[in-house]
């Protein structure tokens, strides 16, 4: 089954949805004639509060919701196995996919508001999913969504990232996995039975303080490193768009590897036109889609732009500055950067490692919850919640090969029909963008 699984992966992975998605990128940079140079604009909004506007959260605690699940495990050791694999070129790379995937993200966030709906509690409904069924008349292609992101949330939201924690724990400190298990997932339960309140308001505090933790820990890294940053950018430069193989200890063959890993890790991490963090958006107590857009467009840019090229600037600098870290593995890696440079480096790496697993799983939940409500209606909010915590605890103890690769495939399966959608209604994207900014004018 998981040899089968791979070489589905491997399939539909490849070349052709790497284009697919880095194309949406650059056509709706296009069709939004450069939404990006609107980030200061972007990040006041993220912080302002709109009066009077319907919907479930803040503006903020949607923004830190879909934030809490997009910052993970890939923010640190998927940058590592871009270079381990890409070689330093990746980090130019998968930079540029967040520039790039920054309009993606302003899409999917103005369709989202724009279609979405009130339930029968007044609570807010929104996401792909609606945005298939009410802006295409394509109900089908969008329960098939709900069902692809309500079982990717059991996978990629919940299990595997307790078993991330529980496996870094262990071999960092020894401690016991069904412990550590245990605790997550009872913690866990806290915040999501708690309901969309107790999820923004863990997430609003939650993500800023991991966030800048382990920013600031890189920044330190980086002060100890500076004698080695210009090389290191210079570098990067240099091989991301080299013929040949590279040196310097990672693995790596030129152009086209260091695009493939680069691009890959970017998309994974930021989640541009995967599809889930339109979920989150549509909560936004905004009467404006626009405006929520340009909020959702930051949490690219936060987490691509600034958190992924931090952690690619200091593994590589590391890396100049103690060769040996070359030669380890990804997860090994971004540990020895940290406490080659730091007394209690890898303290720092495993809490903030702990704090982004953590947000993840309450961010999923909401995905989760969204869709199995969409799909089977109120009666499935309390069932989904349970299950998806029991899913913690046993990801935390199992052996999750099969469980990534099958999530692999469901990511697979909800980013076609979002791209869909994206690409079918980039017109009303366009419109909505030169009629908010034109108001502006």
């Amino acid at each position: 089954m998981l040899s089968l699984i791979n070489s589905i992966n491997a399939a539909v992975w490849g070349a052709p949805m790497l284009v697919l998605l880095a194309g949406t990128h650059i056509f709706l940079t296009v069709r939004t004639r450069g939404v990006q140079r609107k980030l200061g604009l972007a990040l006041r909004l993220s912080v302002t509060r709109e009066d009077g506007a319907n919907g479930d959260m803040s503006q903020f605690g949607a923004l830190a919701t879909a934030l809490a699940a997009t910052v993970g495990t890939g923010n640190i050791i998927g940058v590592a196995t871009a270079i381990r694999l890409g070689g330093y070129g990746a980090v130019l790379w998968c930079w540029l996919t967040g520039v790039l995937g920054m309009a993606t993200k302003y899409g999917e966030g103005l369709l989202a508001v724009r279609y979405r709906r009130v339930t029968s509690d007044g609570t807010i409904l929104g996401g792909p999913m609606l945005v298939l069924e009410r802006g295409l008349n394509m109900r089908w292609l969008g329960c098939l969504f709900a069902l692809f992101a309500m079982l990717c949330s059991f996978g990629i939201g919940s299990s595997v990232q307790a078993n991330a924690l529980t496996s870094a724990l262990n071999g960092a400190y020894g401690a016991p996995t069904w412990v550590t298990a245990l605790v997550t997932a009872a913690l866990a339960a806290v915040v999501i039975l708690g309901g969309v309140r107790s999820i923004e308001r863990v997430c609003g505090v939650l993500v800023p303080f991991m966030a800048g933790l382990y920013a600031l820990s890189c920044a330190v890294i980086l002060v100890i490193n500076h004698s080695f940053l210009l090389q290191s950018l210079v570098l990067m430069c240099k091989t991301a768009f080299s013929p040949s193989a590279i040196g310097g200890g990672a693995v790596g063959g030129g152009i086209l590897i260091a695009m493939r890993y680069g691009v890959a890790r970017g998309l994974f991490s930021n989640e541009s036109g995967l599809g889930s963090a339109p979920i989150a958006a549509s909560a936004a107590r905004t009467s404006e889609p626009v405006r929520q857009a340009l909020v959702s467009m930051t949490g690219t840019f936060w987490d691509t732009v600034v958190i992924c090229a931090m952690t690619g600037l200091t593994l590589v600098s590391s890396m100049l500055r103690y060769p040996e870290i070359a030669g380890a593995d990804a997860a090994a890696m971004a540990r020895l950067a940290f406490e080659r440079a730091l007394p209690v480096g890898g303290t720092l790496l495993t809490v903030s490692l702990a704090a982004f697993v953590f947000s993840t799983i309450i961010g999923w939940s909401y995905y989760g919850e969204r869709c199995a409500e969409h799909l089977f209606g109120k009666r499935a909010i309390v069932p989904y919640k349970v299950l998806y915590i029991a899913t913690a605890f046993l990801g935390g103890v199992a052996s999750l090969d099969l469980v990534w690769a099958m999530s692999d495939t469901l990511n697979f399966l909800m980013a076609l029909p979002n791209l869909i959608s994206l690409l079918l209604l980039s017109g009303v994207i366009a419109r909505e963008t030169r009629r908010y900014f034109g108001k502006m004018r």
